[in-house]
């Protein structure tokens, strides 16, 4: 029987779903225990084969309407995971679809599909500032690429106990077993790609171009010299099939240590660092979780801090503004290791540290970045 290119593109895309629990190629990031991700995040059981097959009959009928060219950019994000820079997917945002008892509209039935299918509501979702819809409200035509949307982080309240990071762990600056401060390199300074800045871009010289840099650490020693960032967004990845931003995999490092070579290995797409009008956020696009702490996720009045899990696909505001200014206090050891321009937010890839890991500190992890932001 003559098959159509249409025809094709949509048996690919469904081939390409977001597999369900159940279906032993879950996306190991997206089901778990415990961390700030998963607190509201309900675990999705493997779809019965009567709804398995009223779905893939509703997926294929909306799929076989779209242009066929729109089913390229469908497929090539899909395919890619989000790796390959993929265009903006422009469709009608009032279509409804029906899937047994519950109806969804036409962008939330592809982000299921797609992406996240235990989704229930557009609540729980973000959309990432480089799409065109970014900030729309309502809008006839919506984006409904899968990978220009990320799900948003909800903090626990109380947090997971693994995650609470006392302040009486934190040691002074002058302590030999400390983490190393923002100023501090821990080790040799390695060259580094051209573009990186140098360590100017954190004294008070009068240049405001940049409102962050990133420094990428090796355990104790910090690998390449400090990256400048002077554009709303940045990627820091170490394998990307597309695209441009810091790439970890061109540092020169000497770090012969099998666990940081295998966490090297797990970056992949890595991280979205985004500057927004309420603040930084950070994308996880790698497929393992990443741990971040940050002054502002805690409460101001709270003796601890707390290390928060973000698990593949999911977006957090790790860095919030008007926080920032009330936070100050002079006599936290957190505050008196912060470099005079500004704050930093620690982010490690795959390890966790904290209390209840064998790692107490992030200078103990194999691979972990420091971003420290310009507040002049």
């Amino acid at each position: 029987m003559f098959r159509t290119k249409r025809s094709g593109l949509v048996r690919r895309l469904w081939r390409s779903r977001a597999p369900v629990e159940g279906d032993g190629e879950a996306d190991r990031g997206t089901h778990g225990s415990g961390g700030c991700c998963m607190g509201k995040t309900a675990k999705v059981a493997k779809s019965n084969a009567g709804s398995e097959a009223e779905l893939k009959a509703l997926t294929h009928s909306i799929l076989k309407k779209i242009k066929e060219k729109q089913l390229e950019v469908l497929l090539q994000a899909v395919e890619s995971k989000g790796g390959a820079r993929s265009p903006c997917l422009l469709l009608p945002s009032k279509v409804d679809a029906k899937v047994g008892q519950q109806s969804y509209s036409l962008p939330m039935l592809l982000y299921k599909v797609f992406r996240w299918p235990d989704l229930r509501h557009s609540s729980e979702l973000k959309r990432l500032s480089c799409c065109e819809s970014y900030g729309k409200i309502n809008p006839e035509l919506v984006c409904c690429n899968p990978h220009h949307m990320s799900r948003l982080c909800e903090l626990e309240s109380p947090p997971p106990p693994y995650s609470r990071y006392p302040m009486d762990y934190l040691k002074p600056p002058d302590s030999p077993d400390s983490g190393p401060s923002s100023g501090d390199t821990g080790g040799t300074t390695y060259s580094a790609p051209v573009g990186l800045s140098d360590s100017l871009a954190l004294q008070e010289s009068g240049d405001r171009a940049h409102w962050c840099v990133v420094a990428y650490w090796e355990e104790k020693t910090r690998v390449g010299r400090l990256y400048s960032v002077q554009e709303p967004s940045l990627d820091i990845f170490y394998d990307l099939p597309q695209g441009n931003g810091f790439c970890l995999g061109q540092l020169c490092s000497d770090n012969k240590s099998q666990l940081v070579q295998m966490v090297r290995a797990k970056i992949g797409y890595g991280i979205q660092l985004t500057r927004e009008p309420d603040g930084v956020w950070v994308y996880n696009r790698s497929c393992y979780p990443i741990f971040i702490k940050s002054a502002t996720l805690d409460n101001p009045d709270s003796r601890t801090l707390l290390v928060h899990k973000v698990f593949p696909g999911f977006s957090i505001k790790a860095f919030d503004y008007d926080k920032a200014g009330s936070l100050q206090r002079p006599n936290d050891h957190e505050f008196t290791q912060q470099p005079r321009t500004g704050f930093t937010v620690q982010i490690s890839f795959v390890k966790g540290w904290g209390q209840c890991y064998t790692r107490q500190f992030i200078s103990s992890c194999p691979c972990w970045l420091e971003v420290i932001f310009n507040t002049r």
